[in-house]
This record gives C-alpha cells, sequence and structure tokens, in this order.
C-alpha cells in the first residue's frame, strides 16, 4: 500500500538535514539511515519524480538518481517504484480515483 504521507513516517525525521545532505564516504551513514524505512519507496519516488538533485533521499544518493534519470527519463517513479514493491503486478486505482 503506497503512503501518502510519507514524511512523518521516515526513519530521518528526527535527523538532523545536514546528516542527510553529506558529501563522499558520509553518504554512506546517511543511506544507512534509511535502511529500515518503512516509507523507503515513497521517499526515493518523491525525489525522482521531482528530479531533487541534493541529498539521500529513498537509500539513493544524486549521482544514483541521475543515473536512473537518464536510462528513464520520461518514468513515472511513483508508479515504477509501486509496481516493483508489489510484486510487478499492476494494481488497480482505488475507488474514486
Amino acid at each position: 500500500m503506497w503512503v501518502e504521507d510519507w514524511a512523518p513516517r521516515a526513519a530521518c525525521k528526527a535527523a538532523q538535514p545536514d546528516q542527510l545532505f553529506v558529501r563522499g564516504a558520509e553518504q554512506n551513514k546517511a543511506k544507512q539511515l534509511c535502511a529500515g524505512c518503512p516509507v523507503r519507496t515513497e521517499c526515493l519516488a518523491e525525489a525522482l519524480d521531482n528530479q531533487i538533485e541534493w541529498g539521500v533521499w529513498g537509500g539513493m544518493t544524486e549521482r544514483e538518481r541521475r543515473a536512473l534519470l537518464r536510462r528513464r527519463p520520461a518514468a513515472s517513479w511513483r508508479t515504477v517504484l509501486e509496481t516493483a514493491r508489489e510484486g510487478g503486478r499492476p494494481q488497480p486505482a482505488p475507488a474514486g480515483v
């Protein structure tokens, strides 16, 4: 199930922003915050769909996200990631959508 209001559930919600917007080897520490996050997929989709250039989002660095965006520049990352999380099966739209 996709979480629309994902930020309050993020593992990093209590972290200082400086911990997530780092360079070099410090990015690996930031990515560890994401490892067990219950809304990691939603966070990553947000960063990819909005082409956020800085920081670690959804366990990926800006360089890693740029590589994905180059491969599929017109993708709806929410759709891609939601479908992948559900095992590749398209899900019916919720009632009223």
